[in-house]
């Protein structure tokens, strides 16, 4: 049987290294935009409804942002593992690994449906929101989170495409459900014909709609694919590459939980300062979050690079392109600083007509662009350490980031100072610069990359599942 490979050159001069990242960073950055569209639409529509609604769902996407941290932990993972082994010409490995990752997803999704499905009501007043709002968000996150199987198997299979160096399907499947999904946002929050007006509710279930389309979608392209189609042995639980999933996206997933945590600590700061001004942050998040797009684009594209020539033992090949990835993000990036410096309150018109609304997602906006290149070094690096094995450290930088320097200035600058929401964003601002520095600074010393994968002989010839019973010696791993 023939292995697919990715179309990787082996020692390709920069043109050409540029080249293969622009392949790969360009499809996740469409992708991006229209999953962050999916974000952007939610809250467009449902600000006609009014603030308050705003708010129920911007405070339930705080908290689904915690379930997002785990799957997307698990993600991170099973790229990581599909790149190297890919890198190190292991296809069945790449195989397996990603059944496995497949099964734990059912397991989480399932897990967090039922979280939601009992304690909606006691996770939402932890961020302390006015009772109007805890009513409306208690109705948004139970119907968008007790599905939650739909976004963990979303963020896995998304992954496992991306692993095997196929970011078109991932970006296919998102530019169809996010058409879908602002179709339905429409038509089920104002009504349409026969259809009545659900508000907020219909919001919901346009969400939930979208993603159970997606996962199907994603499902069928990997059952498409020639690197990592699924092989029916595999359907078995493999608790040694559990626990390898496990203890690689562990560090990841306490990175996001370490953010989400103190998310919600400076959300609660927020909502203190009033229901305007927390909708105005919202708003100001859902406009600078397209700015993302281009550096998880490029993260991604680092990821897999560096994955695979990691797998490969190219640890310089893996430098090369990690710093690649890097100036072409924090070129495009600081691009999009300068349209969110000065056009950032007049796209906060499409949200709201309140003037005192608009000043501030003028200020915040003015304030994210100034960061812009810092937050692109923060994201692709990210991407690059977790290609190369490296989860911990991203997640140490991210704990003292948070806890030592964003939570603490948004809350001595935003309330104490009484900065307001620009206060709040400086805050974000000075962690942002702070752990650029840390990541280049050790970028630049060498000592970031992890090998766990070592390119051994394929073990498809020796060790194919039917035969991995009666040749345990050279199948340790049961392949």
């Amino acid at each position: 049987m023939s292995i697919h490979k990715p179309q990787l050159p082996g020692n390709p001069n920069t043109g050409n290294k540029i080249k293969s990242i622009i392949i790969l960073a360009i499809p996740a950055v469409i992708e991006n935009f229209f999953q962050t569209t999916l974000g952007f639409v939610d809250t467009y529509f449902v600000s006609k409804i009014g603030l308050v609604e705003v708010s129920a769902v911007g405070i339930s996407n705080a908290l689904l942002a915690i379930y997002f941290a785990i799957f997307m932990s698990l993600g991170v993972a099973v790229n990581v593992f599909i790149a190297n082994f890919l890198g190190a010409n292991q296809q069945k490995k790449a195989q397996h690994i990603a059944q496995q990752a497949i099964m734990m997803a059912i397991f989480l999704g399932i897990l967090f449906g039922f979280v939601t499905l009992f304690f909606a009501e006691p996770l939402l007043r932890l961020m302390g929101i006015a009772p109007n709002v805890l009513e409306a968000g208690a109705i948004y996150f139970r119907i968008v989170a007790i599905p939650s199987v739909l976004m963990s198997l979303m963020f896995v299979f998304s992954s496992i495409l991306r692993g095997s160096g196929d970011t078109k399907s991932p970006m296919i499947i998102s530019i169809v459900i996010n058409i879908v999904h602002a179709l339905l946002d429409y038509v089920l929050i104002f009504g349409f014909a026969f259809i009545p007006s659900l508000g907020i509710v219909g919001a919901a279930w346009a969400t939930v709609i979208a993603r159970f389309l997606g996962a199907i979608g994603l499902y069928l392209y990997i059952r498409k694919s020639k690197s990592v189609s699924f092989v029916k042995e595999y359907w078995k639980i493999d608790w040694r590459h559990q626990w390898e999933l496990i203890t690689l996206g562990s560090p990841a997933a306490g990175e996001r939980l370490i953010m989400r945590a103190g998310q919600i600590v400076y959300f609660g700061f927020i909502v203190a300062l009033g229901t305007n001004t927390f909708a105005a942050h919202q708003i100001a998040g859902n406009i600078e979050i397209f700015s993302y797009m281009i550096g998880y684009g490029f993260a991604t594209a680092a990821t897999i690079l560096v994955g695979k020539q990691v797998g490969a033992q190219k640890f310089d090949e893996a430098k090369h392109y990690a710093k690649l990835c890097t100036y072409l993000s924090a070129v495009f990036m600081t691009a999009i600083g300068v349209i969110l410096f000065f056009f950032g309150g007049w796209a906060g018109t499409f949200f709201t007509t309140d003037s005192k609304v608009i000043d501030e997602i003028k200020i915040a906006l003015q304030i994210s662009g100034i960061f812009q290149p810092f937050l692109a070094i923060v994201l692709v690096l990210t991407g690059a350490f977790q290609g190369a094995n490296n989860t911990k450290f991203p997640m140490y930088l991210t704990a003292i980031g948070m806890w030592v320097i964003r939570t603490l200035f948004v809350y001595l600058l935003g309330i104490r100072l009484g900065w307001g929401l620009m206060g709040v964003w400086i805050g974000i601002g000075l962690d942002i610069i702070l752990k650029a520095v840390i990541l280049w600074i050790k970028f630049r010393r060498g000592n970031w990359i992890l090998t766990k994968v070592s390119p051994k002989e394929d073990p498809e010839s020796k060790c194919h599942p039917q035969t991995a019973r009666e040749n345990m010696s050279c199948c340790p791993n049961n392949y």
